[in-house]
């Protein structure tokens, strides 16, 4: 790893880490078995720490950096709106709040012409459920099994991996479902076509056990992140629109981590041409520089709250700081054509070298992904599909995807890691040279996965 030489240093480190240390409360996780590494600047795809040692960011910080650290352009709008107008209430027209929310409805599909400004990914969740339930009249709401949609209460209890076990609540009104993912398929299918025809009986069926007439709206990820990147077939996602037109049920996609140019759209709802009734949004929208989410409404929803008011908001919906950032980082990425970037990316090189790694490699047991958003599922062994570590592995029980991770970072390259999946999702503007480096890390650290198979 080469040293950061201008960067170097350690004793401001310590001092930042014994800081952390002695009173930061980091999230999902046990405080006492951490070690978070002390961080002292970032730039385009690349962070280093207070010892000089530099990494390259395949984990984008939690999927947001979409454009980079330090994009100057933002960084620039978000100096020249402290000076300007620092924070407002947001019960007022502000013009970095009116343009942010002009921008992004310019770019959402339909008629998702109205938006509502959250803090967060979560909060979009959480209003958008509100919403759908105050629409509809209904209680219920269906998610998924496999997906993430956040940390607050409804988005918790709406989330399907294991982080939810602890918040469950039984009266949320949440029902869950199996949703489509041919690799581990639910529904013992054999193609494609056969597992999204599957997926949607299993979702006509579930309604009519539940009765469609409680169900205020079906909530899914576009494309599952943190659940590990699973695209769903052709078909499916027009199949779940139809479903919930014919029984007045509300539609939501979370975007918030497939969206604003991940995928190699500005959304992933793009690349199946369906338009939800409600999406939510964050992340990627002003890559993170400041918080901000929100919720993306159809006409049909909004009329409902035109003369009878919509009983939520924060204190901060639509910060100018943040909103600033997201009018900069949607003309950055229109200037720089980083949709784009992110298509040709994941088409010519990602897809390429990802591919190419699982030819050599027996821990990868499949690769897929689209744009600058890929997971390598890894394995113990290929023909029986067993995940090289047991789900929701801790402890022992999950050494061999710890000691993937360490190779990484040994090599320079920081993993995102979940479970038995390592995730590629770097800035959607790395360049080639970049994305190459990287996959020559994983290519080390997969010998080290490899030497976890049967």
């Amino acid at each position: 790893m080469t040293p950061h030489a201008p960067y170097v240093d350690s004793a401001a480190g310590a001092a930042v880490k014994a800081a952390d240390r002695a009173h930061v409360f980091h999230s999902w996780s046990a405080q006492g078995l951490i070690d978070p590494l002390a961080v002292a600047g970032a730039e385009g795809a690349h962070f280093w720490d207070y010892d000089g040692n530099r990494y390259l960011d395949f984990t984008s910080g939690l999927v947001f950096t979409n454009i980079g650290y330090q994009h100057p352009a933002v960084v620039a709008a978000v100096q020249e709106q402290a000076g300007r107008l620092i924070t407002f209430a947001p019960a007022f027209a502000v013009e970095a709040r009116s343009e942010a929310a002009r921008l992004i409805a310019e770019r959402t599909p339909g008629d998702l012409d109205k938006i509502f400004f959250t803090n967060g990914g979560a909060e979009a969740v959480e209003n958008a459920v509100r919403m759908a339930r105050l629409h509809t009249g209904r209680t219920k709401v269906l998610s998924a099994y496999r997906s993430y949609h956040g940390a607050t209460s409804t988005a918790i209890n709406l989330t399907g991996d294991p982080r939810r076990w602890a918040s469950d609540n039984g009266s949320a009104g949440v029902v869950r479902f199996w949703t489509p993912f041919l690799y581990r398929s639910p529904f013992h299918a054999r193609t494609e076509a056969e597992e999204c025809a599957r997926a949607l009986q299993h979702l006509e069926d579930t309604l009519a056990f539940e009765g469609p007439s409680t169900v205020a709206a079906v909530v899914l990820e576009t494309i599952p992140g943190t659940a590990g990147i699973m695209t769903p077939p052709p078909g499916y996602l027009a199949g779940v629109r139809e479903i919930c037109d014919r029984y007045g049920i509300v539609f939501v996609l979370d975007e918030v981590m497939a969206g604003f140019g991940r995928t190699g759209k500005w959304f992933a709802a793009d690349h199946h041409g369906v338009v939800p009734d409600l999406m939510t949004f964050a992340k990627g929208v002003n890559s993170g520089y400041v918080p901000l989410g929100g919720v993306a409404i159809s006409a049909e929803i909004a009329a409902t709250f035109e003369s009878r008011p919509y009983p939520g908001g924060l204190t901060y919906s639509g910060h100018p700081l943040a909103c600033a950032a997201a009018v900069a980082t949607i003309r950055v990425m229109e200037d720089e054509k980083i949709v784009e970037s992110a298509a040709q990316l994941g088409e010519h090189v990602l897809g390429p070298g990802l591919r190419e790694l699982a030819e050599r490699h027996p821990s990868v047991g499949e690769v897929r992904g689209v744009g600058a958003f890929w997971a390598l599922e890894l394995v113990r062994d290929r023909e029986t599909r067993e995940p090289l570590v047991p789900y929701n592995a801790t402890g022992e029980a999950n050494a061999p995807m710890a000691a993937f991770g360490a190779a990484c970072r040994k090599n320079g390259l920081w993993p995102f890691v979940n479970m038995n999946r390592t995730h590629v999702v770097p800035a959607c503007n790395i360049s080639e040279a970049e994305a190459k480096e990287g996959l020559a890390a994983l290519d080390v650290a997969l010998s080290v996965a490899d030497e976890h198979t049967v």
